[in-house]
């Protein structure tokens, strides 16, 4: 891989796609490459007027759109320090983020403004709409000016237009801080992850690498959130520096929004988590597979290949048929639904990776990934199970090279605790490496309950067996007080209706499908009780359960 910096990626890709179309915001506006440079060199001039200095920390704070990505590059571009805010965190969240980073500019949106209080954020010295670029306050009365000069300095500086030759970009060094990402985590308080500009050069370039088909033109839709990691990264910088055409959906990403904007766009390329590929399979595909006439005809010879094909090409219709595969990653997939997609041929892959590692650790095509893995270390990545038996006996994932942070801001304990004393990055995972290289996980280190003879339970995979069965949308296995495993079951109301089902019978047809759950269980990891919950989980924005929220504390 070239020793050019993060920076000379974008100014390369802008002067080649210089006419072609980059972000779309649905339903929208369109900017071509050449303008998304205009709107940079732009908000340079702001930052310069705002007297922001290298280093110093930006902010931004909104739904997925065309100015977040825009904001985002020319903090990077001009050397800056991006600071990514989940646009659902509570105004206290927000507050306290702008503070912890040391942010001095805060770009968000005017209905997320609506609910903040500036007196709550002292040290900011402006705060900017996404929507337009226009002060919305300051401290400094000066800086309202440039809601009305700001397009005169701009016109002045490039008087015949802004052309290819005008892009001069900050020039990184590898371990200058790129962006603060607040993780929300399933355990506990958010955390600044400081990811150097080499962990997202080596992200991106390995995107570059591993997937030579998606070039100039190709199609991504953003569902995901651009202030994490996997859809910043995959989904808007791997784009941008492939000369792609991103279209952000601007609205709350629902299955019915997402599948009409598939049919529409027609994606190239489609980065999702597990919920959205097991929404389709558990809503539309199950009630098909369980049918009796289905089943007796997959198992005839040659009819099964038949039938099995036309599901493959029915699903391909559905995420828009053009895409040259699915990366799912961010949690746990379903092992129900990924055997099924693996049996028909299905284009996805699941990887596996974590903020720490801006955010990639492993990957693999689809077509050579193994069923129930997360793909292989990347090639810049060591990883090593600490394990006697790294094969079969799991330990947690250790990893090291480009990819890791450089630790987390403001808090150097928490910094030195995630580090073996030789280097190691503890992820916190545990998994397994089979002799092939391929990556298994087994659960968090975190959510492990020690059995009552010493075993290790690992719920996220009762969980797995628990949401297999019908009328089960989403569980959660804790340990009790008296060390006995409860599951938390929040019921599908919907398929229960779907099929005449009253909603004081779900109970009953639970306890009936517990039986069956045991069996499958060791002694030591069966489920004693039940708890029916009538709320959905809360959620990280990368859609795991904040467990810490539901656990049981110990006397």
């Amino acid at each position: 891989m070239k020793r050019e910096g993060f920076n000379s990626l974008y100014e390369k890709s802008f002067k080649e796609n210089w006419e072609l179309q980059a972000l779309t915001d649905y339903d929208g506006t369109t900017l071509c490459y050449k303008d998304v440079v205009a709107s940079i060199a732009k908000l340079h001039i702001l930052f310069n007027e705002c007297k922001l200095h290298r280093g110093d920390k930006v902010a931004i704070c909104g739904r997925n759109q065309s100015n977040w990505g825009v904001v985002f590059l020319a903090a990077l571009t001009y050397g800056a320090v991006a600071v990514p805010i989940l646009h659902e965190f509570k105004p206290d969240n927000i507050h306290h983020i702008v503070n912890h980073s040391d942010a001095q500019l805060l770009f968000v949106s005017k209905s997320i403004w609506e609910n903040l209080n500036e007196d709550a954020m002292p040290e900011i010295n402006a705060t900017i709409a996404l929507a337009d670029f226009s002060i919305q306050h300051s401290k400094n009365p000066q800086l309202y000016k440039l809601n009305n000069t700001l397009n005169d300095i701009f016109n002045k500086k490039y008087s015949n237009g802004i052309s290819q030759k005008d892009i001069h970009f900050y020039k990184d060094k590898p371990n200058d801080l790129a962006l603060i990402s607040y993780t929300s985590g399933t355990s506990g308080n958010s955390k600044g992850v400081m990811l150097p500009f080499r962990s997202i050069k080596a992200n991106v370039q390995f995107a570059e690498f591993i997937l030579p088909l998606f070039t100039r033109g190709g199609r991504l839709v953003s569902m995901l959130p651009m202030a994490h990691m996997y859809g910043l990264c995959f989904e808007f910088l791997f784009g941008m520096c492939v000369g792609a055409h991103m279209h952000f959906l601007t609205r709350l990403p629902t299955p019915k929004i997402i599948m009409e904007a598939f049919s529409r766009i027609k994606p190239t390329l489609i980065i999702s988590v597990p919920l959205i590929i097991e929404k389709i399979y558990k809503k539309q595909l199950l009630p098909v597979l369980e049918k009796t006439s289905i089943k007796m005809l997959l198992k005839l010879p040659l009819i099964d290949k038949v039938l099995l094909m036309k599901i493959k090409n029915t699903l391909d219709k559905v995420f828009g048929g053009e895409f040259i595969e699915i990366v799912v990653g961010g949690a746990a997939f379903s092992k129900d639904a990924e055997q099924f997609f693996k049996r028909i041929g299905f284009r996805y892959t699941v990887g596996y990776g974590m903020t720490e590692c801006g955010p990639l650790i492993s990957y693999e095509q689809w077509d050579r990934t193994a069923l129930y893995s997360c793909g292989k270390p990347l090639p810049n990545l060591k990883v090593m199970i600490d394990s006697t038996d790294p094969m079969n006996i799991s330990g947690e994932i250790l990893v090291k090279g480009d990819n890791v942070f450089l630790g987390y801001y403001k808090n150097k304990e928490a910094s030195k605790d995630c580090f073996t004393k030789d280097g190691w990055f503890r992820t916190g995972d545990m998994g397994t490496l089979d002799d092939k290289g391929n990556l298994y996980i087994r659960g968090r280190c975190k959510t492990m309950i020690l059995g009552p003879s010493g075993q290790n339970i690992y719920p996220e995979e009762i969980e797995d067996l628990l949401n297999s069965y019908p009328y089960v949308l989403e569980s959660l296995v804790i340990e009790q007080q008296d060390g006995k495993l409860a599951a938390l079951i929040y019921p599908d109301y919907e398929a229960a209706l779907a099929d005449n089902i009253n909603e004081n019978d779900i109970p009953k047809l639970l306890d009936e499908s517990l039986k069956h759950i045991n069996n499958e269980l060791p002694h030591y990891s069966q489920i004693a009780y039940t708890k029916i919950v009538f709320d959905e989980f809360e959620k990280t924005p990368k859609r795991s359960i904040k467990r810490y929220l539901y656990q049981v504390p110990k006397e």
